[in-house]
């Protein structure tokens, strides 16, 4: 690339003057996080449409043990995700924050040294993956009746791992940059494909729930080539250089310090989802169905706080790239205003309206039931969780990720395991219960995080030394 393309790029224009990124190093905080979150809510919102229009295609016509078994992998599936998003949350720290700092050649090394690291992780976990399919169903107690639709599902999920990695990633180093508008174009357009093909191969050509897995990862894959399209032909200052493409050693060490703790705190928590997913396959392909009916509405519920979390870690990092602390910590506590008050109207609509959202998903009455309970039992809960997830975000923005992982690992994985323990065994082992293993780990796990929080950064201590 000759020293004039390099100097237009300098400041993250194009060459007529135009930019994608967002700097939030300046303006009114509120709206550029509320800018910032919108795209990312739509955004999550059609990412998530790939399993639940799998969820709803098979539970309308192909029968409730396909709806348990696609919902039945949903934990193993998010186990291998997770880690590799946490991988990309220090990524998007570390290009947030030479963004936010404008050094232009480190900012370069972070974006390829991520793609590398991307193309590596996503056939070691095709691999891995398709080898823990068999082993891991049996060790969720899955019944016989869900277990082969399950493996098929899984099976060639993983074999399109590669797809949803590397657009995850992709989009990931554009939101670092502040430019959360092109992935969700791309994301609107494959969704919307992914459910054309799921009712093509399964209505037309009858593939049950192989179709609807088939259908998925050709839309992931597109994605994928659509991201790296995007990063490779653009003229502002993230840009994708192939023939740079290579590992520096002291990023990627500066991304695994952040993002390695929130994988494996990611990775844990699933596994410990793996648990509580046992415990309700224990009541058998009903409340498997209506469990899983449920996970569908709970992600739509977590959609704000998930992505103002999102734009919490680039507010932060891209403001203590440029040194204002000030910033940082406004954008912290109206990261919160947002996601708490944006859940509770979500809450009260999805409670009014339980057995309702449930049926979209299936006409059996009793999977209905299962799922309505099961939501009208943990919905406001989620208030809770709305702190949990923007602290955590604001938290890594800043380079702190041991400290939420360390929480949330005791509360989402000790504490719950150790309530559904003693309550299956020696209080009651019933399906509301066993559900609401999840309230009481975001519950304790708020309290233990508003604690750390206001000791370890509370009223500026430390500042940004992170």
């Amino acid at each position: 690339m000759s020293r004039e393309m390099t100097e237009k790029r300098e400041d993250g224009m194009d060459t007529k003057g135009k930019t994608s990124a967002k700097d939030m190093t300046s303006g009114n905080i509120i709206l550029l996080l509320i800018q910032f979150s919108v795209p990312l809510i739509v955004g999550n919102l059609f990412q998530m449409m790939y399993n639940t229009v799998d969820s709803l295609v098979v539970g309308n016509f192909v029968g409730k043990e396909a709806l348990a078994a696609v919902g039945s992998t949903t934990m193993i599936i998010n186990m291998l995700v997770f880690f590799f998003n946490g991988v990309s949350v220090g990524a998007g720290v570390v290009i947030s924050r030479y963004y936010g700092a404008k050094d232009q050649k480190r900012l370069h090394a972070a974006v390829e040294t991520t793609i590398f690291v991307t193309f590596v992780c996503g056939v070691l976990f095709t691999v891995i993956g398709i080898l823990l399919v068999h082993p891991m169903l049996v060790f969720m107690f899955t019944p016989e009746d869900v277990m082969d639709a399950a493996t098929v599902y899984l099976r060639i999920y993983f074999a399109g791992m590669l797809g949803l990695l590397v657009y995850n990633m992709g989009s990931g180093i554009l939101r670092a940059v502040g430019d959360t508008r092109r992935p969700l174009l791309f994301l609107i357009f494959t969704s919307v494909l992914n459910a054309v093909l799921d009712l093509l191969f399964v209505v037309v050509f009858h593939a049950g729930i192989a179709g609807v897995a088939w259908a998925t990862i050709l839309s992931q894959f597109l994605s994928a080539v659509m991201i790296l399209v995007l990063l490779s032909g653009t003229k502002e200052v993230y840009y994708l250089s192939w023939k740079d493409l290579k590992c520096d050693l002291p990023i990627l060490r500066q991304i695994f310090l952040i993002g390695l703790p929130a994988g494996v705190q990611s990775v844990i928590t699933a596994f410990s989802n793996v648990f509580v997913q046992s415990y309700i396959n224990s009541f058998g392909s009903a409340c498997m169905a209506g469990w899983s009916c449920y996970n569908k509405l709970d992600t739509f519920i977590m959609l704000p706080m998930q992505s103002v979390a999102q734009a919490a870690t680039t507010f932060v990092g891209q403001n203590i790239g440029a040194g204002k602390q000030d910033r940082v910590n406004q954008g912290t506590v109206q990261s919160m205003v947002l996601t708490v008050g944006s859940t509770a109207g979500i809450a009260v609509f999805l409670y009014l309206f339980a057995a309702p959202a449930t049926g979209l998903f299936t006409g059996d009455a009793e999977v209905v039931r299962y799922g309505a309970m099961f939501l009208q039992t943990n919905v406001f809960f989620m208030l809770f969780n709305c702190i949990n997830h923007t602290l955590a975000g604001a938290l890594r923005g800043r380079g702190d990720s041991a400290g939420p992982m360390i929480i949330m690992l005791v509360n989402f994985v000790a504490v719950r395991q150790i309530y559904l323990f003693v309550m299956t065994r020696y209080i009651s082992n019933t399906a509301r219960l066993v559900g609401f293993g999840y309230p009481v780990g975001w519950t304790a796990c708020c309290i233990m995080e508003v604690a750390y929080f206001y000791l370890r950064w509370g009223r500026g201590r430390r500042g940004d030394q992170a």
